[in-house]
């Protein structure tokens, strides 16, 4: 399942609280995101028809959770993009961020020791 950009923020969100009522999205997003209510109740709207996010009538609110798992929507969103930019080639992608000279020397050691452990 693909999350465009605006849905990541709310499904982050999600993730790092369980759960939400939109009340508690607006006021958490709103000031970042410059989000009205509106715009979250249509994003979430259209979250829960794709199936990303569920939600349970509460007295007055309905609670948002995330109907999936973020580890499963990063290594979507990695695949996809490798596959778009680089043809899958993951070598051919960390070739072009080493090439770039923009990677710290602790990013470097880092990428070392993944491939070293990996």
């Amino acid at each position: 399942m693909r999350l465009s950009e605006a849905e990541w923020k709310i499904a982050d969100c999600l993730w790092r609280n369980n759960s939400m009522t939109i009340t508690e999205l607006t006021r958490e997003l709103g000031s970042v995101t410059g989000w009205s209510k509106n715009t979250i109740i249509t994003m979430l709207k259209r979250m829960v028809e794709k199936g990303a996010v569920t939600y349970v009538q509460e007295d007055k609110a309905k609670r948002f959770s995330p109907a999936i798992d973020r580890t499963e929507a990063e290594l979507e969103e990695t695949t996809s993009f490798l596959d778009k930019v680089y043809n899958g080639n993951v070598g051919l992608m960390i070739s072009n961020l080493i090439g770039s000279d923009q990677l710290t020397e602790e990013q470097l050691e880092e990428l070392r020791k993944i491939i070293r452990e990996g």
